[in-house]
């Protein structure tokens, strides 16, 4: 089909999980004919869910592209993953979509995934449409659903269709905009009267979205003053521009299971959907002067285009997905990457159903397909003409937020472990691995615990590497809260030359992390020497004299002593500063020092007490509170020990609506009852 992008809608399912976001993939699918039979998520045979993982899990947890046509029309699909712990993919699809379609239940009420889609949307300027699915279920509530959507976003909602219920099931739905009604049949639909019962309520709809319209646009309002009425197509034109400038959020509904309500779904998408011509302002720097330039959706300039998402296998290869912002991408030239300052060559291009690929000569602005066997390429990076070369933004991923220790499981695969990691963080940036301060452990950061167990299942099925996670090891400290005075001596008779070196030291507290210093007069410990007591005290730091944790804060001052003009040698006064260390530390009031973490905890206002209740179980002291748009942001301290799993606990107490990060801030002293315990 030859098509430009005024035929093109790109469109990111989005919403809450489960609410049936694959399943209405499924259907688009289905009634575009892009597929002869529609699989079930149940049975692990849909398109957008093919990993082995989405397959065994039931829920999808990587973004999936795939595309259809209806009415002449190119409609790209990314199904997005709506658990919480997929976030990075969410933000992936963010870059690449036109428009937003979120899907929720019809519970009355507003999920917190619904939530934070419609919040993401309005952040990023994409224009949205909702659907209520599951209105085959029992007890679906369409009014108490849109109702609850009016009261949380006023003047936004506009329902543009009116289901017909018998017995608490959808069974058939009024288009209040084409002012036509359809009863759902095997076969699809039919077209019935308006029923009787109904005709005072689509009057309502009709004149609310009549009144929405007119104030979308100037000429229209002026109009319906004058007039008090406008006619189909204005009003058609008023709802899509709303739409465009995200005043208008349309509602429909229907059932993705059984496909009812989705093939006037796709319609009101090719109708009120922007097209990719009819994109928002895309900025990107000019690489030439460092200029912010708005680069617009036309074929007939030099190519630019994004890589939005990459899939990593180690049988296939590398996939990149990208979306054209400008020009025609064709397969065989070689464009240029100005994030990494190398050309890549474009030996094929892709479009894509979920895991086939169908080989095409080009994908023209405003599309979206794949290129493989790219070397240099990664998530985020621009590819464009050599000689107009811009840099689109990077993609923003969320930072981890719950880090665990990562292990092989048997010994001498460790390179195989950390090697398959690095290729699995070219697929997913909201994923790190780094080596923690202070312990040396490796540590896998991510977003919660089912994003954690995915990579490690992931390595293990895609690169044959077993993984396990531990629970990080924190970096305590010893340190002393008096000064005390030591005497180390080393005297050993060995039959020819012995060994002999004695030294008297001070220890006392310090604000440097280790400080030496030498007070000896007379020559009581040749010069030679002091380097080796120095060496003497900085290995012992390793090792404390409570629970064996590295010293820190204490200042070693050599004193006094004694050699003997053969048998001392600097092996012998570094083994008597050992024995002084051990002597000194455990006379100058040992304790231990637990890391404190600095927290910014952003929480709605309702969870506040919970949260602050929480924090002080785990020893948290709360600095300042702030309130931020309607958020409450929390700082705060807490040890490091109290808040490993807190990531978990938070997403729990707030049903995920809560963030936070947590950085190093200092050592304090610990609790007694905690020093005991680690002593033990």
């Amino acid at each position: 089909m030859d098509i430009s992008a005024k035929d093109i809608r790109n469109v990111a399912i989005i919403g809450h999980s489960g609410e049936g976001k694959t399943t209405l993939c499924e259907a688009m699918l289905f009634n575009g004919h892009s597929l002869s039979r529609m699989g079930k998520v149940d049975n692990g045979t849909t398109v957008s869910d093919f990993d082995e993982q989405e397959i065994a899990r039931k829920m999808s947890i990587s973004l999936s592209v795939a595309h259809t046509y209806w009415r002449e029309t190119k409609i790209n699909i990314l199904d997005v993953p709506g658990f919480l712990d997929f976030e990075g993919e969410l933000n992936e699809a963010m870059r690449a979509c036109g428009a937003a379609l979120i899907v929720m239940g019809p519970t009355g009420g507003v999920t917190v995934g619904t939530e934070k889609a419609i919040s993401l949307c309005m952040k990023s300027e994409k224009p949205m449409v909702i659907f209520i699915n599951g209105m085959d279920k029992d007890n679906a509530d369409y009014p108490g659903t849109v109702a609850a959507l009016r009261e949380a976003y006023p003047a936004k909602i506009a329902p543009i269709q009116l289901p017909i219920m018998h017995e608490g099931k959808m069974v058939g739905m009024i288009n209040a905009l084409t002012e036509r009604a359809f009863k759902f049949t095997q076969t699809g639909s039919e077209e019935i009267e308006i029923p009787d019962d109904m005709k005072d309520e689509f009057e309502s709809m009709k004149l609310a979205l009549t009144e929405t319209a007119a104030e979308n646009d100037d000429i229209l309002l002026e109009k319906y003053f004058e007039t008090g009425t406008l006619t189909r197509d204005e009003c058609i034109h008023g709802i899509r521009k709303g739409i465009a400038n995200m005043n208008v959020i349309p509602v429909m509904a229907g059932s993705a299971l059984n496909n009812r309500g989705v093939i006037n779904l796709m319609s009101e998408i090719v109708k009120y959907v922007p097209q990719a011509a009819e994109r928002r302002d895309l900025l990107a720097t000019d690489v030439a002067t460092g200029k912010i330039i708005n680069v617009e959706c036309d074929e007939s300039a030099p190519v630019a285009a994004q890589v939005f998402k990459t899939t990593v296998d180690p049988f296939v290869g590398k996939l990149n997905y990208l979306r054209v912002n400008r020009g025609v991408l064709k397969a065989g030239t070689t464009l240029y990457n100005p994030n990494t300052g190398t050309t890549e060559r474009i030996s094929a291009l892709y479009a894509i159903n979920g895991k086939k690929q169908e080989a095409v000569g080009e994908l023209v602005a405003g599309d979206i397909g794949a290129v493989a066997k790219l070397v240099n390429t990664g998530t985020g990076d621009t590819l464009c003409d050599e000689g107009a070369q811009v840099m689109f933004d990077p993609i923003p991923f969320p930072r981890p937020s719950l880090f665990m220790a990562v292990y092989a499981k048997t010994q001498g695969t460790e390179d195989k472990v950390f090697s398959g990691l690095n290729r699995l963080a070219e697929e997913d940036k909201s994923f790190t691995v780094s080596k923690a301060d202070g312990t040396g452990e490796s540590l896998l950061g991510g977003q919660g615990e089912v994003h954690l167990d995915v990579i490690c299942k992931k390595l293990k099925s895609k690169f044959g590497a077993d993984a396990v996670l531990k629970e990080p090891k924190v970096a305590y400290r010893e340190t002393i809260r008096s000064t005390s005075t030591a005497e180390g001596k080393y005297k050993k008779q060995t039959g020819g030359h012995g060994q002999y070196g004695h030294c008297k030291m001070r220890f006392e507290p310090s604000d440097q992390p280790f400080e030496f210093a030498e007070e000896v007069v007379g020559g009581a410990v040749p010069k030679q020497y002091i380097p080796a007591v120095e060496k003497g005290i900085t290995e012992c730091l390793s090792t404390g004299v409570l629970a064996g944790y590295p010293v820190m804060n204490i200042k070693a001052v050599l004193y006094d002593g004694s050699y003997h003009e053969v048998d001392s040698s600097e092996a012998a006064f570094k083994a008597a500063a050992e024995i002084a260390f051990k002597e000194g530390m455990k006379n100058a009031s040992p304790t231990i020092l637990e890391p404190i973490c600095k927290m910014k905890i952003a929480v709605p206002e309702k969870y506040l007490g919970d949260v602050l209740g929480d924090l002080t179980k785990r020893r948290g002291r709360i600095i300042v509170m702030d309130a931020k748009d309607d958020m409450q942001v929390i700082t705060a301290d807490a040890p490091q020990s109290e808040i490993a799993t807190y990531a978990t606990a938070l997403r729990s107490m707030t049903q995920g609506r809560g963030k936070f990060t947590a950085t190093f801030d200092r050592y304090e002293q610990a609790p007694e009852n905690i020093i005991q315990q680690l002593v033990k």
